[in-house]
């Protein structure tokens, strides 16, 4: 088995000078905090600024780039699962806006992307990494 591109356990440091880790494979980043935050950036940068479109800037550009980094570390089912996920969400945050007012129903929706997207990716990793 060829050892030279392998990454420590998980949590784990490789030692200085390990020949057999390979610092150029980029760990995951925590999709499941970027995710909802980006749901609540996007719709505060809206509210303040009254430009919709400028929020909506916002959620495509987190949504692009957590998808990129499902893909990147789940695989391109998962990553277009949670992407729909993430789409629904924000979606589902305007009716739901009418009923419990604005803020609420967007922390809501980022609460329950955030538990999703926890549950997707921070289980089972796949073998590849």
């Amino acid at each position: 088995m060829d050892r030279a591109f392998h990454l420590p356990p998980r949590g784990a440091a490789a030692p200085p000078g390990d020949p057999h880790y390979d610092r150029r494979v980029p760990r995951a980043h925590p999709t499941w905090l970027i995710a909802p935050l980006s749901l609540l950036l996007g719709f505060g940068v809206a509210d303040v600024t009254g430009v919709r479109p400028l929020g909506g800037i916002v959620l495509f550009l987190a949504a692009l780039w957590c998808g990129l980094e499902w893909r990147r570390t789940r695989g391109l089912g998962v990553a277009l699962g949670l992407v729909v996920v993430y789409l629904l969400a924000f979606a589902l945050s305007h009716p739901l806006g009418r009923a419990i007012e604005s803020w609420p129903a967007v922390l809501l929706v980022s609460l329950v992307v955030g538990a999703v997207v926890w549950a997707a990716t921070t289980r089972h990793p796949r073998a590849a990494l």
